[in-house]
This record gives C-alpha cells, sequence and structure tokens, in this order.
C-alpha cells in the first residue's frame, strides 16, 4: 500500500471518529456537567496517549524534557483540555448538537484571522469573503432561520460555541512555537491540566456522580476521552506524516460535519432543522474558500514564488 493511501485510511479514520463525538458529548451531557464529563475524558485520555507513547516505544520522552517544557506543558495544558473543553462542553449543554457542532467548525477560520497579528500572515480579500460565507452560516444556525428578527435560540450557549473556537485557534498559535513531541506535548498537558480539572470539579460539582452516572453516560465521556481527544489526534498526525499530497486528506475534513449530522438524527433523535443545513453548507463553503487560499500559497512556495 502506498503512503498516500495509508493517509487517505489514517485521514478517514480521524474523519469517522470525529463525526461521532458531537453525539457522545451530548450523550455524557444528558446526566453529568460538563465538568464532570471533562474530569471522566480528561483521565480516560491520559491513560490512553500514555499507552499509545508505550506501544510506539516513545513513553521515556516524556521525562526527558527541560524545567521550561514542562512549565510549558502546564500552561498550555489549562488551556487544553482546562478552560477549550469546558467552554466547549457548557456550549454543547445548551445547544442542540446540530448547533453546536457547526458552529465549532468554524475555528479554522479564526485561526487564518488570528495568524494575521501573531505570526505575521497577510489578510487577503479571499480570507475576508470567506469569513462573510462562514459566518452567516453562524447567523443561519444559530437563529434557526429567523435571520430578519436576530432572535438568537441561546445567546449564552452560541457565545460558548464561538468562544471555544477563539480558544482553540489561540491554543494552536502557541503550539506553533512547541518544540516537543506532538504526543508527548499532548499527554503532557493533559496529564498538568488534570490536577487542576479534579479540584475544581471537586469543589464545584462534588464526586459522587460516578456513582450515580448511568453507564452509557460514563461510557461516552470515556470514548471522548478515549477517541476524540487521544486517538484522532494520532491517527490525523500519521495521516499528514504519510501523506504525499496533504491537501487530498486534508479535504476529508469537510465530510465530518455532514456524517455528523447523521449520528446526531439517528442516536440522539434531533430532528434536523433546515436552517442547520442551510447554514452548514455556507460554513463549509467558507471554510473551503479560506483553504483553497492556503493550498494557493502552498503551492506558489514549492515554485519558488
Amino acid at each position: 500500500m502506498t503512503n498516500q493511501k495509508q493517509a487517505m485510511l489514517y485521514g478517514l479514520g480521524t474523519v469517522l471518529l470525529w463525526s461521532t463525538v458531537a453525539t457522545a458529548f451530548k450523550l455524557s451531557l444528558r446526566e453529568m456537567a460538563p465538568l464532570q464529563m471533562l474530569l471522566v475524558a480528561s483521565s480516560a485520555s491520559v491513560l490512553v496517549m500514555a499507552l499509545i507513547l508505550m506501544l510506539q516505544g516513545r513513553w521515556h520522552l516524556a521525562f526527558s524534557l527541560s524545567r521550561k517544557q514542562y512549565a510549558q506543558s502546564f500552561g498550555m495544558g489549562l488551556i487544553n483540555p482546562c478552560l477549550y473543553y469546558l467552554v466547549l462542553f457548557g456550549a454543547f449543554d445548551r445547544l442542540p448538537a446540530q448547533e453546536a457542532q457547526p458552529l465549532n467548525y468554524t475555528w479554522a477560520l479564526v485561526l487564518a484571522y488570528l495568524s494575521v497579528p501573531f505570526l505575521g500572515q497577510r489578510l487577503r480579500k479571499l480570507d475576508i469573503l470567506a469569513g462573510l460565507v462562514c459566518y452567516a452560516g453562524v447567523v443561519v444556525i444559530a437563529t434557526r432561520g429567523a435571520i430578519s428578527t436576530l432572535g438568537f435560540s441561546d445567546p449564552v450557549g452560541v457565545s460558548l460555541a464561538l468562544g471555544s473556537t477563539v480558544i482553540w485557534a489561540s491554543y494552536w498559535i502557541i503550539a506553533t512555537r512547541d518544540t516537543r513531541d506532538p504526543v508527548v506535548g499532548l499527554f503532557l498537558n493533559f496529564l498538568f491540566g488534570l490536577p487542576v480539572i479534579f479540584l475544581i470539579c471537586w469543589w464545584a460539582e462534588g464526586l459522587s456522580f460516578v456513582y450515580v452516572t448511568s453507564g452509557t453516560s460514563l461510557v461516552a465521556a470515556v470514548y471522548v476521552g478515549v477517541f476524540e481527544m487521544g486517538v484522532a489526534f494520532v491517527l490525523w498526525s500519521y495521516a499528514m506524516k504519510k501523506a504525499e499530497n496533504t491537501s487530498k486528506v486534508s479535504n476529508l475534513i469537510f465530510i465530518s460535519p455532514f456524517l455528523s449530522l447523521v449520528f446526531i438524527h439517528f442516536i440522539l433523535g434531533e430532528q434536523i432543522l433546515p436552517s442547520t443545513y442551510i447554514g452548514l453548507v455556507l460554513i463549509v463553503a467558507g471554510l473551503w474558500l479560506q483553504q483553497k487560499k492556503v493550498k494557493a500559497r502552498e503551492e506558489a512556495l514549492a515554485h519558488g514564488g
């Protein structure tokens, strides 16, 4: 099997996992508070990433970093998982999955905009057009089609969903200066973030939920930790490393939000609104326009232009 075919398989596996997590979020949040879910998911993620590092023979790398890099791990851990997932789970706790999930996908556009002041990248007309198209989709979804009145279904939930995109994009801006091994770095972020999550959950929500929560919600939270926070990251890393044509692999991400609606409808029983389809098409179209600009820049660099 060629490297490109392997990359496509890894990419498809990642997309399939990403497509299921919105459903898993809602199943878990039926009985758990966002903090409680975050504690269970983060614990599962630390364990699975430790296992991955052991299987890869890279476990020792987690213990061979400088003090500065361990301090960095703590700081980044406060952002991801602590802040990002708490805000994201808060959004899913308030909004239907069919609304929270597409809004979260706009993080890639936020990343492009934040890259202008923080990474010195240029803002082009295509970026502005992509933003207009993308956020038109956000308005359609957030108002459930009532655009003329701008009556948001849940202003706090929408704010949390869009806020999570700023946090996630900021995290990746900071990560551009990260010299740690990617999997080791993510493992340490979660390892250092976990005690903080534990203490906040213990203080704010208590820990007795473990004994009264149904198996379905607990399994869903563990699933999120293992696959959304852990395995998907590793699979996508493999896909990028194996890819001979990264644009073909990266285009797979556009399948995920539509496939996710299938799981949301048939497992959660949400009736998918027409405004969700329209808004999602606009968001994906905006992201496609933004990625088209990135591809053009990569091709120009490849040809020395």
